[in-house]
């Protein structure tokens, strides 16, 4: 009976089970990297691995975590933001299901074949399919559908398409593959599903939060976000990355403006809204840090920087996006105070350290492996303690008696 109320209480709302896959990912995923970097700092021993590491990584980082908290929210709010039914229980633990199994038997394909691989993602893009026909269904019976439901269906299928590249490149052994399923999964997928959710929230959130603030949601800038990241792909595949600053530039100056417009200064009245700020402040910094990139190696001819813009990207704007949407959500939904304590506030400002370590580590490559390695032990010193503190409620029911 206990076990039956407990599988009824996880399955009870599509964010519980993804979201709890996607903070098991957050720890094994970054695990796994550790270990790789821990064997480079020659502090043991590596097992061989089936594909070359930085494109497992590559792959585990842009389509092994986000996707279950992607899904697990646009699950909860699509119908709410559409006014359509809800997503059926049968859909979202099929999408969970086939998700998950995908995630881990990545996990555990790294050193088991390239069979494995391949079925692991074969099998993550039937759970992509699935949930993209879901929301698309939705959508379609909606009587008014917004533009940011209809980028969001479009960054969607770009991630799946993702995916599908990087099975190409698996079952071809063809690692440029790799190089476009990166480049679509982050520039076309997540980018522009970060940006769109935290242009439609973040306002909404801020405006509940604060005396006096002026509601603000620029409608250029989700148009100017969908022509800067088509246009850094194209540069960025076609060999012109000293000219990605026309695209990243103006992506930065917009960024920045959200920034100041959405009054990040004000948003440390309120800790929960304040990590949604910090995370976004970094879309802007990534973005500068782009550009130049770029303009450097157009007037020099030598990139300085390395990967410290992607992972300003990867680790400040989209995982810390992640916690601080992720913590809001988990509170709300499990009908809890809406307020940061101290432990998911340290969270987000340990994520921090851990990005600046790595983008450290571009600037002082004598260092870099320590450097990286550090970064790595941040995330997990930090973020395990948050799933810790998370995954439990998504087991349990709601405290204020509601449903969901």
């Amino acid at each position: 009976m206990a076990i039956h109320h407990l599988a009824h209480t996880f399955a009870s709302a599509p964010h519980r089970m993804l979201f709890f896959t996607g903070m098991l990912q957050i720890v094994l995923v970054m695990a796994l990297w550790g270990v790789e970097l821990a064997g480079r700092a020659d502090l043991l021993a590596l097992p061989s691995q089936t594909l070359a590491p930085i494109y497992g990584h590559t792959v585990l980082m842009l389509y092994g975590i986000f996707p279950f908290f992607i899904f697990g929210f646009l699950f909860t709010v699509y119908p709410r933001w559409l006014g359509g039914a809800p997503i059926t229980a049968r859909t979202y633990i099929t999408v969970f299901v086939l998700l998950t199994a995908g995630a881990f038997a990545f996990d555990l394909g790294l050193y088991g074949g390239r069979a494995l691989l391949a079925a692991a993602l074969l099998t993550s893009l039937a759970g992509w399919l699935a949930a993209i026909v879901a929301l698309y269904r939705v959508y379609r019976r909606a009587g008014h559908q917004s533009m940011h439901e209809r980028l969001l269906n479009l960054a969607l299928a770009a991630g799946a398409g993702g995916v599908a590249v990087a099975l190409a490149g698996v079952l071809g052994n063809q690692p440029p593959l790799f190089l476009v399923a990166r480049e679509m999964g982050l520039w076309l997928f997540l980018l522009p599903v970060i940006f769109l959710v935290s242009h439609r929230m973040i306002p909404v959130f801020s405006q509940g939060a604060l005396m006096n603030y002026l509601l603000v949601r620029p409608a250029w800038s989700p148009p100017l976000m969908v022509v800067c990241v088509l246009l850094h792909v194209t540069l960025e595949l076609g060999n012109l990355s000293a000219w990605r600053w026309l695209a990243d530039g103006p992506l930065a100056v917009a960024a920045l403006q959200h920034s100041w417009v959405w009054q990040f200064r004000r948003s440390f009245h309120a800790r929960l809204l304040a990590m949604l700020h910090i995370a976004f402040l970094w879309l802007g910094i990534g973005m500068s840090l782009y550009t130049l990139q770029s303009l450097l190696l157009l007037a020099t001819g030598t990139d300085y920087f390395g990967r410290a813009p992607l992972h300003a990207l990867g680790l400040g704007f989209i995982t810390g996006m992640v916690v601080a949407m992720g913590s809001r959500v988990t509170l709300g939904h499990s009908g809890q105070a809406l307020h940061a304590d101290t432990l998911t506030w340290l969270a987000l400002l340990g994520l921090n350290l851990a990005t600046v370590a790595r983008l450290a580590s571009e600037f002082l490559p004598t260092h870099a492996t320590p450097l990286n390695l550090l970064a790595a032990s941040l995330w997990l010193g930090f973020l395990v303690p948050w799933v810790l503190r998370y995954a439990p409620l998504f087991l349990r029911t709601r405290e204020d008696g509601q449903p969901g």
